[in-house]
């Protein structure tokens, strides 16, 4: 079993305290970025395209993320201080708040900018949330948050920032790291292969029906997040996975349909 007490904070240098978890974060961009960058020159889009695109991205996943925690999970947040919505520095948010976002965001930009469809953008986008999932699940562990239950496992993780007592919990945190690097891996080699040309809207469609899926099962091991989850039979991210999960069998299945030739 692990005992894991690394301070989340990297140095203090004045007013300076840059944390594990800004830094994956910040490297989660980047690698949306770099990847992205690569798939806008297979199909020859612009330089300035691409920018555009990025700082949709970057916008529309932290508004996202941070109004699907506080509209998820702390709703009270709204009538007791207002301002504390936009607080994304003290932390709160939310994977499922943060996929909304981005979708919305990429409606947006496909409404404005010409020679994008929808499905073109979003088969693209499950390639760069599946990186960005990876680093920021291990940005998660870097500050002992998202704990699962406790466990006699031999991988057991003794949070001591969190637990005085030597309480070993399952690393959820990094079996959804491990979870999006196989769904990473895995939709990259069927980009390669081109499959995102033959048949728009598979990639977008496994990536919503495997992330969605192994997030419903490992929320059995995880700690609950908020207090109204207790009563639940599921708890509120098993519930907001499931229309994912259909959405992303939708998907598959229209995509399944399709045979396109073109190579662009």
């Amino acid at each position: 079993m692990i005992d894991w007490n690394i301070d989340p904070t990297l140095f203090t240098l004045g007013p300076l305290s840059p944390r594990y978890y800004g830094l994956l974060f910040a490297g989660a961009f980047l690698a949306s970025y770099y990847f992205m960058r690569i798939m806008c020159n297979d199909a020859k889009k612009s330089q300035q395209d691409l920018d555009s695109l990025t700082i949709t991205i970057i916008v529309s996943t932290i508004v996202g993320a941070r109004l699907g925690h506080v509209l998820f999970y702390e709703p009270q947040i709204i009538t007791q201080d207002f301002m504390e919505v936009f607080a994304v520095w003290h932390g709160g948010l939310a994977s499922h708040g943060g996929a909304i976002g981005i979708i919305t965001g990429l409606w947006i930009y496909h409404k404005r900018k010409k020679g994008y469809s929808m499905t073109w953008l979003l088969d693209r986008l499950a390639i760069v949330a599946a990186v960005s999932g990876l680093l920021i699940r291990v940005g998660n562990f870097f500050n002992s948050e998202i704990l699962g239950m406790p466990t006699t496992m031999p991988w057991g993780v003794w949070f001591k920032r969190v637990d005085i007592l030597p309480i070993y919990r399952h690393p959820a945190q990094l079996y959804e790291a491990v979870l999006c690097l196989v769904v990473f891996v895995l939709l990259w080699r069927l980009y390669k292969g081109g499959l995102a040309f033959r048949k728009p809207g598979m990639l977008i469609g496994l990536f919503m029906v495997l992330i969605f899926i192994g997030r419903f099962v490992i929320e059995f091991v995880k700690e609950r997040q908020v207090g109204f989850e207790a009563g639940l039979l599921f708890d509120m991210g098993q519930l907001l996975s499931i229309p994912f999960v259909l959405a992303g069998a939708y998907y598959i299945w229209k995509a399944s349909k399709t045979q396109v030739s073109s190579t662009v």
